[in-house]
């Protein structure tokens, strides 16, 4: 590593991180880790799913796809104020960030955009960084939600290349690509990252992690997700994943991208508090947590607020404040520990 964020790393570079030993590699990621965040803060954020189910694309792990019978059942727009409620119970739990999530393959100019605009107009109003994850969008679109206020735009690129056309067949690798690069061209941040346990392999996930790494700027918050599997969907007998695969994933991200927040997402409810101390050590310093055990919908189980609460105190950990600014993360400008 030099002393510099780097956004050109190779291939070769990133699979030499992935072959150093799983204990060498977590104490690189923890001096890292210090350099440019507070060890002591975790930023908790909440998902509401204000459009749940009835989407038509085939992703193969998304309880929420039209094509698979899951338990999931289909709900129009959520009504403003109740999203509201919701957010406003997320910030008096510790949360200070929502991220309003729509089963949706695009964004469309309509009715239901308006109401989403105002959703982040209000719950903005109440002090909280708010993400939205709609689907692909256009410029036009990306400035508006911008104009509403919103802080963040999640959009993982989900895996590999190589392996995306696998497990997605109703939109192509580059359409995530341009979903970003709309959103670049505004002040809105960026949230993308992927999912592990997919059936994918280590070069894959290599891959994956080339890509976001060699974006300029880095994504400013990188969700790993292990994946959910969701009765139903064509992913549901995926092996479980081990711990340790996870925790070098996020030990990968946090040295390729040090001063992004890397968020331990879907599938941490399934980890114990052992396994989520070696994430945070890892370089992890977000998380999901819930008022009603559930992440985006019901499939995804998720630590509810108290729990989570328990779990912050035993590891002597504090709430990140919302629009803490990057450069307030970080206390040196260099990476200092060869790695």
């Amino acid at each position: 590593m030099t002393e510099r964020v780097r956004n050109d790393w190779t291939l070769k570079e990133v699979r030499d991180l992935a072959e150093v030993g799983l204990l060498e590699l977590v104490f690189r990621a923890q001096v890292v880790h210090r350099q440019f965040h507070d060890p002591g803060e975790i930023q908790v954020c909440k998902l509401i799913s204000v459009k749940t189910g009835a989407c038509p694309e085939d992703c193969a792990y998304c309880a929420q796809s039209s094509r698979y019978e899951t338990e999931v059942t289909p709900t129009g727009l959520m009504p403003r104020e109740e999203v509201v409620r919701i957010a406003q119970k997320a910030k008096d739990a510790g949360a200070s960030r929502v991220c309003l999530g729509a089963a949706w393959r695009e964004v469309k100019d309509n009715q239901q955009f308006e109401r989403i605009l105002e959703m982040v107009r209000d719950v903005t109003d109440l002090g909280l960084e708010v993400c939205c994850t709609l689907g692909m969008l256009t410029e036009t679109q990306a400035k508006r939600l911008e104009d509403a206020g919103l802080y963040a735009y999640n959009h993982n690129i989900d895996t590999s290349e190589r392996f995306y056309e696998t497990i997605i067949t109703t939109r192509k690798f580059a359409d995530r690509i341009n979903t970003i690069e709309q959103v670049r061209k505004t002040n809105v941040t960026v949230c993308s990252g992927g999912i592990i346990g997919m059936g994918e392999t280590m070069d894959d996930r290599i891959s994956m992690l080339h890509t976001l790494t060699t974006m300029k700027p880095h994504p400013e918050s990188v969700p790993i997700n292990i994946l959910a599997k969701v009765p139903g969907t064509p992913m549901a007998d995926r092996p479980e994943l081990p711990i340790w695969e996870t925790v070098r994933m996020i030990a990968m991200a946090r040295l390729l991208m040090p001063a992004s927040v890397v968020r331990l997402s879907a599938g941490r409810a399934q980890l114990s508090v052992s396994d989520q101390a070696l994430c945070f050590l890892a370089g992890a310093n977000s998380i999901f947590s819930s008022d009603n055990g559930q992440m985006l919908t019901l499939a995804v189980p998720s630590p509810k607020y108290d729990a989570d609460a328990k779990l912050m105190e035993i590891l002597g950990l504090r709430n990140m404040e919302a629009f803490k600014p990057a450069v307030a993360r970080v206390t040196s400008p260099v990476l200092g520990a060869q790695v």
